[in-house]
Formats: structure tokens, C-alpha cells, sequence
């Protein structure tokens, strides 16, 4: 028992440090990381009824928090780094995670035959997507006054529904919005005051939408995941920089699009391994 308390323990960690790496990373959805890692469910129920179970919830959520924060002071500095030096690159590595993310989305939507009404699901998404990243693609934000604490409040709310809905990219929203680049900034200066609002905020949207997402993905799961791929396939399109042209960011895109496709297969077999270690271990535990 204890084994698999530690085992599942560090699992948790390591799922919270790639939701983390969600959060700040572009193109990445959360809800997308959480269904590969094979916690969304548990997080839906969670969030939707945080206060039934209360002390199980919580056990479930420090090593999560513990892994988000490690991915924060780890890899903030490093995206700025990233971004900064070596931009169409690492828009590539993104894509190469969002699109090794796809077979699993597929495999988890795939409960029966193929429907035509799943062809409008994954065209909707994929059009809702495309619309969400056409101001960022263009230079354009909807920020009234992105030093209002009211205005990081309504962004925040809204970055935490869309945190719930698979194929959404949390900074992608907030790039709309006009506020990531003073969300990472603060966030990489531990500014208390700047980030209350938001963190608040983005927690009341969670626990707001979480029931209807819970209602939909249970009701409608097909259909739902079929508009998750469409979601991820519109964020891919979103984020697509231009292509260079000199031949070291050529070679260095096409490795970071592999490297990319490679991490995003090996979480999903890791995930696989270790969920399927943990359950093994508890069951024989309980036999």
C-alpha cells in the first residue's frame, strides 16, 4: 500500500508539472495534458464538488499544486529564453506536442461507429479555435485597461473556463485578452498583488463551468472529444509561425517538431505505465 501511496504520489507530481507547463506554454491545453495523464475525470469531480470529500480532494491536489508550482520556477525563465532566441523553433516544438496529443484524443473519442455529426463537432471546434487566435495572429487585443484589477479579474475567470474545456490554450486566451505578457512578468516576479485577482478568479470560473463540462463529457462523449481534436487541430493552425527560410531554423524546427512529437508519446506510454502500475499494485493490495 504504502509502494503505491508513493508511486501514485509522485505521478501526481509529475501530471501537476506538465499542467503547470500547460498554463504558460502556448498552443497547450490543460484539459488536453489531464485526459493524456488520465486525471481530467478526477479533477472535473473535484472542482465541481470541492467541498464533498474534502480531505480526499485535498490529498489528491497538493502534489499537483506541488508539480505546477516546479514547473513555474523551472521552466518560466526558460520559455522567456525560448521565445526570445529562438522563436519559429519553439512554436514548432509546441505543435509537435499538440499534434503527438491527437491519437489518444482520437482513441478516447472512438467508443463506436463514426458519425457524420462528428464531422460538424471537429469543424466547429476547429473554426472556434481559428477565431480565438485570429487577434493574436494579428496584433489585436480586447484589453480596456490591462492595469485594472478588475480587468485581470475577467480575464482570469475566463482562462479558467477555458483551462476546463479540452483543445483550449489557457495563455492563448489570455494572448487575446491582452495580458499574458503582464501575467508572465508578474508571475516571474512573484507579484502577490497582480496575480490575488487573477488566481482568484481563475478558480471561480473553474468551479462555475466545471458542472457543465462534467454534464457534457458524460452525456455527449463522442461528440465532445471529436470537438477536443478539432479544438487542437485549430490551435495548431493558430500558433503556426511563419516558415523560416535560413537553413539552421529550418533544421531547427523539424528537430523540435520531432522532439516535440517524441515528449508528447512518451508521457502518454509513461502515464500509461505508471497509472496502470499504481491500480495493479492497489489491487493485489486489496485482494
Amino acid at each position: 500500500m504504502k509502494s503505491a501511496a508513493v508511486k501514485d504520489f509522485f505521478y501526481k507530481i509529475l501530471c501537476g508539472f506538465l499542467l503547470g507547463t500547460a498554463v504558460i506554454a502556448p498552443g497547450i491545453s490543460c484539459s488536453v495534458i489531464a485526459i493524456i495523464m488520465g486525471i481530467y475525470s478526477d479533477l472535473i469531480e473535484i472542482v465541481s464538488n470541492p467541498f464533498k470529500n474534502l480531505k480526499r480532494n485535498i490529498l489528491y491536489l497538493i502534489p499537483l499544486g506541488i508539480g505546477a508550482l516546479g514547473s513555474v520556477v523551472v521552466l518560466l525563465r526558460a520559455l522567456e529564453w525560448l521565445f526570445d532566441r529562438y522563436s519559429t523553433p519553439a512554436y514548432f516544438l509546441f505543435i509537435g506536442l499538440i499534434a503527438g496529443s491527437l491519437p489518444a484524443i482520437f482513441k478516447e473519442a472512438k467508443t463506436g461507429p463514426f458519425k457524420k455529426r462528428y464531422i460538424l463537432a471537429i469543424v466547429t471546434a476547429f473554426a472556434i479555435a481559428i477565431a480565438i487566435g485570429i487577434p493574436d495572429k494579428l496584433n489585436i487585443t480586447f484589453a480596456a485597461d490591462t492595469t485594472s484589477w478588475l480587468y485581470f479579474s475577467i480575464c482570469g475567470a475566463l482562462a479558467g473556463i477555458a483551462s476546463l474545456v479540452p483543445g483550449m490554450s489557457v495563455s492563448v486566451i489570455l494572448m487575446v485578452l491582452g495580458v499574458y505578457e503582464p501575467m508572465l512578468e508578474a508571475t516571474a516576479n512573484f507579484d502577490v498583488v497582480t496575480m490575488m485577482p487573477v488566481g482568484i478568479a481563475f478558480v471561480l470560473g473553474m468551479v462555475l463551468f466545471s458542472r457543465f463540462a462534467k454534464y457534457v463529457f458524460k452525456r455527449f462523449h463522442s461528440f465532445a472529444y471529436y470537438m477536443v481534436s478539432g479544438f487542437m487541430l485549430g490551435s495548431i493552425a493558430t500558433i503556426f509561425p511563419q516558415l523560416p527560410t535560413d537553413a539552421p531554423t529550418i533544421i531547427l524546427s523539424v528537430l523540435a517538431v520531432g522532439f516535440g512529437l517524441f515528449i508528447s508519446i512518451f508521457f502518454q506510454v509513461l502515464g500509461k505505465n505508471l497509472r496502470g502500475a499504481t491500480e495493479k499494485e492497489s489491487t493485489a493490495i486489496l485482494q
